[in-house]
C-alpha cells in the first residue's frame, strides 16, 4: 500500500475515449488522484462534482485533478455527462492501480462482503512522490481540503526570494 513519500508506480488506466494513461507520465506536474467507490452514485457525484467545481483553481496551482474507478468506458462518459463534471476520469479496469494504492479493500453491506474501492484521495508533487494522503474521505468539504494542501505544496516548492 503506497503511502506518503512513495513514488508514484508506472502503472496504467484506460481513459473514456477508449486510449491509455499511464500515470508515470504525469510527473512533472502536482496530481491530485481521487478514487471513487462507483460512477453515477449519490456521495461519487457530490466528489466528483466538487473537484470539477474547483478544477480552475487547482489548476492554478499547478495540479491536475484525475477521478479513479472501476467501470467501463461507455460508464464514464455517461457520468460526465449526466453529472457535468469536468475533470477527467479512469477506470481502473483490473483493479491494480486500486491495489497499488490500498484501495482495493473488502468491504461489508447488509452483512454481505464483498471487494470494492475505499474513498481515498493522494496528492502528489512534481517530483512523483506522494505528499499527502487522505483516506476514509468524507465527501462535505474534501475537494477544498486538497486544494489548500496543493497550495500549501506549490508554496513549499516555489523558490525563495534571497
Amino acid at each position: 500500500m503506497l503511502d506518503v513519500d512513495d513514488r508514484l508506480p508506472d502503472l496504467s488506466l484506460e481513459t473514456p475515449d477508449g486510449g491509455t494513461l499511464r500515470l508515470a507520465d504525469m510527473i512533472g506536474n502536482t496530481l491530485v488522484l481521487f478514487f471513487y467507490p462507483k460512477d453515477d452514485t449519490s456521495g461519487c457525484t457530490v466528489e466528483a462534482q466538487d473537484f470539477s467545481r474547483l478544477k480552475a483553481a487547482f489548476e492554478m496551482e499547478g495540479a491536475h485533478v484525475l477521478g479513479i474507478s472501476k467501470g467501463t468506458s461507455k460508464g464514464k462518459n455517461k457520468f460526465i455527462e449526466k453529472a457535468g463534471l469536468t475533470v477527467p476520469l479512469a477506470t481502473d479496469a483490473d483493479e491494480s492501480v486500486c491495489a497499488a494504492f490500498g484501495t482495493w479493500v473488502e468491504k461489508s453491506m447488509y452483512g454481505r462482503k464483498y471487494m470494492g474501492i475505499d474513498r481515498a484521495t493522494f496528492l502528489i508533487d512534481g517530483e512523483g512522490r506522494i505528499a499527502r494522503v487522505w483516506r476514509k474521505v468524507k465527501v462535505p468539504g474534501h475537494a477544498e481540503e486538497v486544494l489548500e494542501a496543493a497550495r500549501a505544496l506549490k508554496g513549499k516548492n516555489e523558490p525563495h526570494a534571497a
